[in-house]
């Protein structure tokens, strides 16, 4: 990914990303699918709480370890 797409996923954040939640809703993916949201360090909880709370959160990891096949 490039410098200019890493903006975090939170409603009117332009900063820039550092954190990927991983997630996966089963009930629309397979279960070895990840999507990605990124997340500044001051939305990584709150995306990580809204995520986690329906079951879809799979794993956070530094921007830098976003998996090739994750999005």
């Amino acid at each position: 990914m490039s410098d200019a797409s890493l903006t975090c996923s939170a409603k009117a954040c332009r900063e820039m990303a550092t954190w990927a939640l991983l997630w996966n809703n089963p009930k629309v993916h397979t279960p070895d699918r990840r999507k990605v949201w990124l997340a500044c360090d001051e939305h990584r909880v709150t995306l990580g709480d809204f995520l986690s709370l329906r079951g879809f959160l799979r794993a956070t990891v530094p921007v830098d370890d976003i998996p090739a096949d994750a999005g």
